[in-house]
């Protein structure tokens, strides 16, 4: 028989000896980076899918990326609740497991209809993944310590993009499309082995009965103004469906507000938006989260499609950003209870803004590495963005209400990418639209592209006017003795 301070040396062992915290940010991390990298992956080896199952049509591909979407249109707003419902632990690691198990389910697919209806199982896993997993994170750091969690929510969220293409290259050419999903696997189960282990549970007593109406038109409106942001690029901003499809998205959404504000439990906090740092900070986030996916986007494809590079050879030359956001992460993580988030999230994104200004004068002749020295410099601005951002969004919210803000943030910022995408690909195709059909001149494609790098410099911009009405002394309070009382309750 072991004695008690035997038995504790050997819990201490193997993944007992990490910390709570270490265990909740190992899980956390690992799952995002899926998630994340996994949009960006599948959009790489979307032809290959297509050649695969003799399915050229764009209609029948894109279903692949809107399944997803529709899917986590649904579970996004409702993952906070489910969370203080049930437990986040269960259901962290349950989203976990459909992620993983839809992951095979995808790389075994014998149909584009197939692979179609897993990915929409997939988003199940991934829509809950976010909201749920930040929660925990969040409950692990008190309020002074929230910049490092911005530090590791910047970990997945601007790395995953950028290896997303690097990877997705390479294995859609070595191993063939089905391994994209077939390498969730060993990353999926080890995240849910360390969570079945070391997670902690939580579940909030008052979380309410199940509120169908809010549920359901939540859904139907996000799921419609993803489906009409995201068809912008292939019929435009005028088309019927388009219009139709955001109108009602945008019907549904005032209906959601009216419904919910007369709830006595409504699924979706919106009484959170009381709280001036909450809506400027998640408004903030529109602008600069449109502008960092939508150059995320519209570089691979001048790369690939103008200065005729590989997936992995673009992936490569967009892979510095990264390195510059890990490089200066810590140094944004340690000014923040020094400088306060308006300055350093408006600096970062006016730098960012003259930093992206740069691409408007290359040329089709540029050396590849002015691209990677232009995005490692903005990298190192966005540090000061999304870091900062994450850690003051969550300043105010308390600890009872940290789930249902994940939720808001992160159907915000999915709403934001998609948002920033479409604006993008409709400026770069009206661009193209006005070139001659006799010129074949490779500047002509080129300069298309200039257009939509000036939209991602004034989303920034715009980002950075917005930050400046962020509430510095009520933000820094939590360094304080004496915390400024939160107007969420």
């Amino acid at each position: 028989m072991l004695r008690e301070g035997e038995m504790q040396t050997v819990k201490r062992r193997g993944i007992y000896a990490i910390s709570d915290r270490a265990a909740v940010a190992t899980v956390f991390v690992i799952a995002m980076f899926m998630d994340i990298m996994d949009g960006t992956i599948v959009n790489t080896a979307l032809p290959a899918i297509g050649n695969d199952f003799h399915h050229g049509s764009p209609t029948d591909l894109a279903w692949v990326v809107l399944g997803y979407l529709m899917s986590l249109a649904i579970w996004i707003p409702a993952s906070g609740w489910l969370g203080d419902k049930f437990g986040t632990k269960k259901v962290f690691l349950f989203a976990l497991f459909v992620f993983t198990v839809a992951s095979m389910l995808c790389g075994a697919a014998n149909s584009i209809d197939q692979l179609t209806a897993f990915r929409f199982l997939q988003g199940i896993g991934g829509g809950m993944m976010a909201p749920v997993g930040t929660a925990m994170l969040y409950r692990e750091y008190p309020p002074m310590e929230r910049a490092k969690v911005g530090a590791l929510l910047s970990i997945p969220t601007l790395l995953a993009p950028a290896t997303g293409p690097v990877l997705g290259g390479f294995i859609t050419d070595g191993l063939g499309w089905r391994w994209i999903f077939f390498v969730n696997l060993p990353f999926g189960i080890l995240a849910f082995v360390i969570g079945v282990l070391r997670l902690k549970e939580y579940q909030h007593e008052a979380a309410g009965k199940f509120d169908p109406a809010g549920f359901f038109l939540s859904a139907l409106s996000l799921g419609a103004i993803l489906y009409g942001l995201n068809q912008v690029a292939v019929e435009g901003w005028s088309s019927t469906p388009v219009l139709l499809s955001l109108a009602l998205g945008i019907s549904l959404g005032a209906a959601l507000v009216l419904v919910e504000r007369r709830i006595a439990e409504p699924i979706l906090a919106l009484r959170l938006f009381r709280d001036r740092v909450f809506t400027m900070t998640n408004i903030t986030s529109v602008f600069a989260t449109a502008s960092f996916f939508g150059l995320v986007l519209i570089m691979p494809l001048m790369l690939q499609g103008v200065r005729g590079l590989s997936p992995s050879e673009s992936g490569l030359t967009t892979f510095p950003q990264a390195i510059g956001v890990i490089l200066m992460s810590q140094v944004a993580r340690k000014l923040y209870p020094k400088v306060g988030p308006r300055r350093l999230i408006s600096i970062g994104l006016i730098v960012a803004g003259f930093v992206m200004l740069l691409l408007m004068w290359t040329t089709p002749e540029t050396n590849l590495w002015v691209y990677r020295a232009i995005l490692f410099a903005r990298g190192l601005c966005w540090a000061f963005v999304f870091i900062p951002l994450q850690a003051a969004a969550f300043s105010q919210i308390q600890p009872l209400d940290t789930g249902r803000a994940s939720a808001l943030f992160s159907t915000q910022r999915q709403v934001a990418s998609s948002l920033g995408i479409a604006v993008l690909i409709s400026v770069l195709m009206a661009q193209i639209d006005k070139i001659p059909a006799q010129v074949h001149d490779l500047a002509y494609a080129y300069n298309a592209y200039k257009v939509p790098f000036m939209w991602t410099c004034i989303f920034a911009f715009l980002g950075a006017v917005t930050a400046f009405f962020i509430d510095d002394d009520k933000v820094l309070s939590v360094f304080r003795k004496t915390p400024v009382p939160s107007t969420n309750s």
